[in-house]
């Protein structure tokens, strides 16, 4: 009798765990199932941006430079300043205090931004990077949170920035950058957009005398605006134009 009840109880035990084990299976097979879902959605995510990105920016192709965003009458006049700054390098980090808003030149940081990335939102080089940048001849167009939170006119910065291609070509020295509370005074009143550019005061000019700081503010994205701009102060109008 004692070997039966035994026998009884063992199954039993045995019956639970099978019922354990394939509970477990079952739930490792949803954790599994369920981190293939999330992998699939993260792969789908990734790969669906540079097709929504392509798509959004398809309606700029026919299109040029000075067609995109408002005419150049939404920009005030262009407005310069004695420059200084030149080489004077410290390490990346280092605290700068800027008196402009935005700075157009000024110590910077001893690195600077390569020349592939055109547009920037949240992950923006650090504005010490920046300035930099300018020294080495590019335009900066800096745009203000009141853009930011724009849909419309973040939408024509992008198309304004895909018209310069992601290569090594000087002329494509142009970056589109956001201008935060946190990096300085905000624009003059009712301007949220900032064009700037580190002139010489016209190509190969060397002189430290001769060396300016370029502003033209804009209530908001002008394609027109930006072409004559590069015109008037290109890469080469710059302290070290020949450097990426």
């Amino acid at each position: 009798m004692a070997n039966k009840d035994r026998t009884s109880r063992q199954a039993v035990i045995d019956d639970i765990r099978k019922q354990q084990k394939a509970a477990e299976r079952r739930k490792g097979g949803l954790v599994i199932a369920g981190a293939v879902v999330v992998g699939l959605l993260i792969i789908g995510a990734a790969a669906w941006k540079p097709i929504s990105d392509r798509r959004e920016l398809s309606q700029f192709a026919d299109q040029s430079l000075a067609e995109i965003g408002a005419a150049a009458s939404v920009c005030q006049e262009v407005e310069t300043k004695e420059a200084s700054g030149s080489q004077d390098h410290v390490p990346e980090g280092t605290p700068i205090a800027y008196e402009d808003a935005p700075p157009a030149f000024g110590q910077h940081y001893d690195i600077w931004d390569s020349i592939d990335r055109k547009f920037y939102t949240d992950d923006r080089p650090d504005v010490g990077e920046l300035v930099h940048n300018l020294e080495h001849g590019y335009t900066l167009l800096w745009y203000d949170e009141t853009v930011a939170d724009d849909d419309a006119q973040m939408k024509t910065l992008r198309g304004i920035a895909s018209k310069f291609e992601n290569d090594d070509n000087l002329r494509n020295k142009f970056k589109a950058v956001p201008w935060r509370s946190e990096d300085g005074a905000a624009f003059p009143k009712g301007q949220h957009v900032a064009l700037t550019h580190w002139s010489v005061g016209g190509a190969g000019n060397q002189s430290a005398d001769a060396q300016k700081g370029v502003w033209q503010y804009c209530s908001e994205p002008s394609g027109e605006a930006l072409e004559q701009f590069m015109r008037d102060y290109p890469y080469m109008d710059s302290p070290e134009p020949d450097a990426v």
